[in-house]
């Protein structure tokens, strides 16, 4: 038994997503979405990002974590509801896209031509928020099974997919909003309608094992700031009209 735990710890250490080191502040899981943001919101913090369910389970088998920021409240409530995080809040909403490579190699001019056979689509895994919003944008137009058809690849968290397309690996692939300006020089964007867009709400919350529950509450508290929220905004992404 002692072995089965020791090499239980070890794959956990060993599959936990590396932090970025940045100082003293608390350790943050955060959603591969918000890479670009969040360090320029706290300077300090440890960041491990990677696919909202993947944190979910690292947190769960107690991995280290002072805050969890997903992007959907699916994992956050349920890490809640069994007793592992207090109570999230809701801290920032976004969109869903299609990205295309600059030089839109399949010729796709709406979403709708997604479904000519042929092209090459990345999507993300139906475990991870961004493979669950795509399928529901897809359900919402009805061009699901025209577009399955096309996938190629279904990645774990949504900085695959924008990577395969702006290396020209993929035709298209769905990410949020927010993730098309740092590849902006190599890809373009096709809109989606608004009417098909479901509601994309992040929740954080702090781990209640956290060591550092001060510094877990000073982190919480820059990201629903006024200024955290306006570095939320500039990022390109919608805010809740007050956090909850």
């Amino acid at each position: 038994m002692k072995r089965l735990v020791a090499l239980v710890i070890a794959v956990v250490a060993l599959t936990a997503p590396a932090a970025t080191e940045a100082g003293g502040g608390p350790t943050v899981f955060a959603a591969a979405s918000l890479t670009q943001v969040f360090p320029k919101i706290d300077k300090s913090a440890r960041f491990s990002f990677a696919g909202s369910d993947q944190l979910a389970l690292q947190i769960q088998q107690g991995a280290p974590a002072d805050v969890y920021a997903a992007a959907s409240p699916k994992y956050p409530q349920l890490l809640y509801h069994q007793g592992l995080l207090r109570k999230p809040v809701v801290f920032a909403t976004n969109k869903l896209i299609v990205l295309v490579p600059r030089s839109n190699p399949g010729r796709i001019k709406s979403v709708y031509g997604l479904t000519r056979s042929g092209l090459k689509i990345v999507v993300g895994d139906a475990s991870v928020p961004i493979g669950v919003y795509t399928k529901q944008i897809l359900d919402t137009l009805g061009i699901t099974a025209g577009v399955t058809k096309n996938v190629v690849s279904r990645e774990t968290d949504v900085k695959g997919i924008v990577a395969k397309v702006a290396l020209g690996e993929a035709d298209a692939g769905f990410v949020y909003a927010t993730d098309a300006k740092p590849v902006a020089s190599k890809t373009k964007i096709v809109r989606v309608p608004d009417w098909a867009q479901p509601p994309i709400r992040y929740q954080l919350a702090i781990v209640k094992a956290s060591d550092h529950q001060a510094a877990a509450k000073r982190f919480v508290a820059r990201v629903v700031s006024k200024a955290g929220r306006r570095t939320l905004a500039m990022a390109g992404f919608g805010l809740p009209r007050a956090p909850r």
